[in-house]
């Protein structure tokens, strides 16, 4: 009997829960037609999106610098610890000059980015190769997506843009050359903060290396901009650790200069005296010669040891210039980055559902509030 009881009130509790459930799913089945409705709409606004966004071709490339050997912090202590399975640091000697933390503030700075924009790009329909300025200015024609964002979400930002006016373009003319001060227009900066988002270079400490990526709208342009790129960084980064070395090249190269045409003069000098003088015995001229022969030996030394000094800074400078190797040549995307058409659609259509659900929900729970306060008022 007790058995009875107790199966007959786990059989209620089952249905008062199976009631609960059905009583919380029967808004979505009651409200179906809304929920299928708006899902539909944001099913369309994701088609809308997916077939007219740009699309982008992302090229790559992973290098490797030379950063040395790397030295444990703490001797021996480090060796025991290690033995023991604990790290305790370790850092390397940076044979590329600049740390590669710093890779990203390079590739950012402005004298990198006026000289990317120098970038020649091959352009379907052009017979020559354009500069990417010239292709972000007078070719490049931004889809229509891009142009709705602008005068919808980026509206407020045009009219401030339209108030202000142009920028006033400022004259260095009248600044000496020789201080090698960066001028960059308004047209080129408006490009420079385009090529920020579209360059990215990341770096992984623990592998050991760096990756660079560009995004374009075409395979080959975006290909042809990650070379440069690697190229540009490439040539910062061997400049930055060689440049002592090629400054005290040049120094020895314009001694050495100077000495040779002392050199040679002076060893003309010797040679006419002596020509002159081949009969002569006189003290003073054996003197003059005697002279003549401790000007020239003295020259030959000097000479002799820049032309050495030179040729020790010449393989100095070779030595010290950084090596990349290169992991991920850089290779012409086959497929593009942008846009994921199917997963803007899923995620819009996903997104319409639940929002579809939510609305119908919150309508059930503010009709379900209402008539209990309705219920509460005929009460009292």
């Amino acid at each position: 009997m007790l058995e009875n009881k107790e199966e007959i009130s786990k059989n209620n509790k089952n249905h008062a829960d199976e009631l609960d459930l059905i009583s919380r799913i029967k808004p979505i089945w009651i409200g179906r037609k809304k929920i299928i409705k708006i899902t539909i709409i944001f099913a369309i606004i994701g088609l809308f999106i997916a077939v007219f966004s740009e699309t982008e071709y992302t090229a790559s490339t992973t290098m490797v610098p030379q950063t040395g050997t790397a030295r444990s912090i703490g001797g021996s202590l480090a060796g025991l610890a290690g033995i023991a399975g604990i790290n305790i640091g370790t850092y390397s000697s940076n044979d590329s000059g600049v740390s590669p933390l710093l890779y990203p503030h390079i590739i950012n700075s402005i004298s990198f980015q006026k000289e990317l924009l120098g970038t020649p790009l091959t352009i379907e329909g052009y017979d020559a190769s354009v500069t990417l300025q010239e292709y972000y200015t007078n070719i490049y024609r931004p889809g229509l997506l891009s142009i709705i964002k602008k005068y919808t979400i980026g509206l407020p930002g045009v009219l401030i843009r339209a108030i202000k006016g142009k920028p006033t373009e400022v004259s260095l003319k009248s600044i000496d050359s020789t201080h090698q001060i960066l001028q960059i227009t308004a047209a080129e900066k408006k490009i420079i903060e385009q090529l920020k988002k579209q360059m990215t270079l990341s770096v992984n400490e623990n592998e050991g290396y760096i990756s660079l990526s560009s995004i374009m709208p075409d395979a080959l342009n975006a290909a042809e901009l990650t070379r440069n790129g690697q190229e540009l960084l490439q040539k910062y980064i061997i400049n930055f650790k060689v440049e002592k070395s090629k400054e005290q090249l040049r120094f020895i190269q314009e001694r050495y200069s100077e000495k040779e045409k002392e050199f040679k003069k002076i060893q003309k000098k010797l040679a006419l005296y002596q020509d002159r003088n081949q009969f002569l015995n006189s003290a003073l001229a054996q003197n003059t010669l005697i002279r003549y022969q401790a000007e020239y030996n003295l020259a030959f030394v000097v000479f002799s040891d820049l032309a050495k000094q030179q040729e020790a800074q010449q393989i100095k400078v070779k030595e010290e210039t950084p090596i990349f190797t290169i992991l991920e040549p850089v290779s012409i995307p086959i497929e593009n980055s942008k846009p994921r058409k199917g997963k803007i659609l899923l995620i819009w259509t996903f997104l319409g559902f639940i929002i579809g659900v939510t609305l119908v929900f919150t309508k059930s729970y503010i009709s379900r509030f209402k008539n209990k306060i309705k219920y509460l008022k005929t009460e009292t």
